[in-house]
């Protein structure tokens, strides 16, 4: 082990200490999600970091078929543009009935209020990769509740010259608190049809998720075991890549911001490592 990952795993022990104190579980996830985080960067120009939605625990696999078509439709941009990146999840919660309802009121706070103490961390965490991996620039992308999760590590950050943010269809608690600066690119339309759970239409989304709960428990009492997130169906909510103000607004904005290969980003060319 040379010096500076020496360094690293000492900054890293600290900043799990610090963020979740004699938890040692928490802290054990922490640190791994840091180390996992800067061995995917390696010699790469751009870590993308995927925050899903909903509970934030579905890996890339088990996603509803819009939010991955976005991930891979943004993985498929840095290649023609001809960046080198990786790309990381961040989960915000455990895969299971246990921790989603031990973590039923840090959620609802979050939902809420906006205060998160995991953008906290994660704010944290981007300083300290970035101290390490200085030429690094960082990309957010999340989508309903991981869009919101995306500003508020934003707005934890004082400079944000080096972390960028996707944000779609973002929950209407969260709206009026959000900060979008010139690194933010948030889309709150598909271009099809208003997003209720944006435009806070009540009477379509509380259909949408009645409809998702009587669907869900059709296949709980036949003994099959369905994400209730899988269940709900709300058009207006649903941003495929397919759509010209998804793609064409995403395409734009890494366009803009990042350049090519050849031009402002200046690194490699290869496809994104995934992790």
């Amino acid at each position: 082990m040379n010096g500076d990952e020496a360094s690293l795993e000492r900054e890293i022990a600290e900043l799990s200490r610090q963020s979740h104190g004699s938890r040692r579980k928490k802290r054990n996830e922490l640190a791994a999600w840091l180390q996992d985080a800067y061995q995917a960067a390696g010699d790469k120009r751009f870590l993308v970091i995927h925050n899903p939605g909903g509970w934030g625990n579905a890996r890339v696999e088990q996603l509803l078929d819009w939010e991955k078509s976005v991930v891979d439709g943004v993985g498929d941009t840095m290649d023609q543009l001809g960046h080198s990146w990786a790309m990381v999840q961040h989960f915000r919660s455990g895969n299971s009935y246990w921790r989603h309802i031990m973590e039923v009121r840090k959620e609802s706070i979050f939902f809420f209020s906006g205060r998160s103490h995991a953008a906290r961390v994660m704010a944290a965490g981007l300083k300290l990769l970035k101290r390490h991996l200085p030429k690094l620039t960082f990309l957010l992308v999340g989508a309903s509740q991981g869009a919101a999760f995306g500003n508020a590590v934003m707005r934890e950050l004082d400079d944000h010259d080096s972390v960028y943010s996707i944000e779609l269809g973002m929950f209407f608690p969260h709206v009026p608190r959000r900060v979008i600066t010139e690194h933010t690119l948030a889309i709150d339309t598909n271009g099809l049809m208003p997003d209720p759970m944006f435009k806070l239409n009540f009477w379509i989304g509380v259909k949408a998720y009645f409809w998702a709960f009587v669907e869900w428990s059709r296949y709980l009492f036949q003994g099959k075991r369905v994400k209730f997130v899988y269940c709900i169906h709300n058009r207006g909510h649903e941003y495929y890549w397919e759509y010209d103000a998804v793609h064409g607004g995403i395409q734009r904005f890494l366009k803009d911001q990042f350049g090519t290969g050849g031009s402002r980003a200046g690194a490699g060319s290869g496809a994104g490592d995934q992790k």
